[in-house]
């Protein structure tokens, strides 16, 4: 359990202009045909929007669409569902009466429509967002853009924020979200949600090592070119310091190879890693917005006596089962490509002696030689150099993989023990 209770507000006073009342740890619940007509909707919904069931059911949703959303949202959001894919985001409503009130929503394909659910936002990402959309909104108005290059400039937008992307974005928001809320509310968070987090965080280092690592090899990779230089100033050609340079122009090209394989690229390991952590979040929060839904329609169902929401209710648990599914293949493919991480580096840290052995040489040639003018004397400090620079960044990658590899096992173990987060 995560310690949210599920609220029913039946009545209560509102103002007569602004935000119409809605409060932390309630969630909005409606589902739609694939038209976006709404076929049902929980209690707070019904409350805050303040529409009666009857006006609610059979209108389209857009009758809560407030002027001050961007086209640019909406149309992010039917182009996910309708590859059928979730989305989140920030969306203003309007109530009747004319009040706003702001939610976080994420929204879902199911067989026959869609589903959205939707919580209060409490963190500073909401100013940040009002903002984004304001200048969004007047340059939809004054210069007359298409509803795609709304979204364009959203997407541009939000990636000078410091996002990735947008999926980046709307993953940290909706975690954010629900950790402040839990926070807010005293509750313990989701145990789920704050270890795929953890476990984003070292994933974002591990990116970071290696995105470092990369330069570090970059300038490692001149170094036989450098040393051949030097040969044809120090020696007669095909000398000893001349086929060092050749042996280790081998050695480099090797380390290239780990880098493709690895490193570099939208494929590689590492980005396998980040991309899957960051998709099981996004997952994992999920299931617990989708659980909480259950246990308000639960609780609406028994004070009405009828089981009107039965039907919605094994929708929601059943798109949070494969929601919970999906996450944990996410989260053993993170397994295993740590552990391939790790493997890899001691690979390379092998390589890496390879190369100090080819110091050594470099060292005692130098030494012999009787003009030590050709720039030896640097190559072999730029080599030393380097290659602790590498080991460091080598062991900084180990360090990292085994902490994600921790928060797998704990991971899997959790949801071993306790599959469904106790919500049934």
């Amino acid at each position: 359990m995560n310690g949210f209770a599920a609220p029913v507000r039946t009545a209560e006073d509102r103002p007569s202009s602004g935000e119409a009342p809605f409060h932390a740890g309630e969630v909005f619940y409606s589902r739609t045909d694939k038209h976006g007509i709404i076929l049902s909707g929980n209690s707070v919904f019904h409350r805050v929007a303040h529409y009666d069931r009857s006006q609610l059911v059979g209108a389209p949703h857009k009758i809560i669409r407030h002027p001050d959303m961007p086209k640019a949202v909406f149309r992010l959001l039917w182009e996910r569902i309708g590859r059928g894919e979730m989305i989140g985001a920030y969306v203003k409503n309007r109530a009747s009466d004319r009040l706003f009130y702001w939610v976080f929503a994420v929204v879902a394909p199911t067989p026959d429509g869609y589903l959205s659910a939707r919580i209060k936002p409490t963190t500073d990402l909401l100013r940040m967002v009002e903002g984004l959309y304001a200048d969004v909104l007047r340059a939809e108005t004054d210069e007359g853009l298409s509803p795609e290059e709304s979204a364009a400039i959203l997407v541009e937008r939000v990636k000078s924020a410091g996002f990735e992307s947008y999926n980046d974005f709307m993953t940290h928001a909706l975690s954010e979200e629900l950790l402040a809320e839990a926070s807010a509310l005293k509750a313990r968070p989701d145990p789920a949600v704050a270890n795929c987090r953890t476990m984003l965080a070292s994933a974002k280092s591990l990116k970071s090592a290696t995105e470092t690592l990369v330069s570090q090899f970059e300038a490692l990779r001149i170094i036989p070119h450098n040393m051949r230089v030097a040969a044809s100033r120090l020696e007669p050609s095909g000398g000893p310091i001349s086929m060092l340079s050749r042996n280790y122009g081998v050695m480099s090209q090797e380390l290239s190879d780990w880098f493709s394989r690895f490193v570099l690229g939208r494929d590689s390991t590492f980005s396998v890693v980040f991309d899957h952590v960051r998709q099981a979040l996004l997952l994992q929060s999920m299931v617990g917005i989708l659980h909480r839904c259950d246990r308000q329609l639960q609780l609406e169902g028994r004070q009405a006596g009828e089981e009107a929401l039965e039907d919605d209710r094994q929708i929601l648990l059943g798109l949070s089962d494969r929601f919970a599914e999906r996450a944990g293949s996410a989260i053993s493919c993170v397994s295993d490509e740590a552990f391939r991480i790790s493997t890899a580096c001691d690979e390379m840290s092998r390589q890496l002696l390879g190369l100090s052995t080819a110091r050594v040489t470099c060292k005692i040639e130098n030494a012999r030689l009787s003009d030590a003018s050709g720039g030896l004397d640097d190559i072999i400090s730029q080599l030393g150099l380097s290659q602790r620079q590498i080991g460091d960044l080598l062991a900084a990658i180990r360090a990292r993989s085994a902490e994600i590899s921790g928060f797998c096992r704990a991971y899997q173990a959790g949801r071993g023990s306790n599959p469904a987060p106790g919500y049934r």
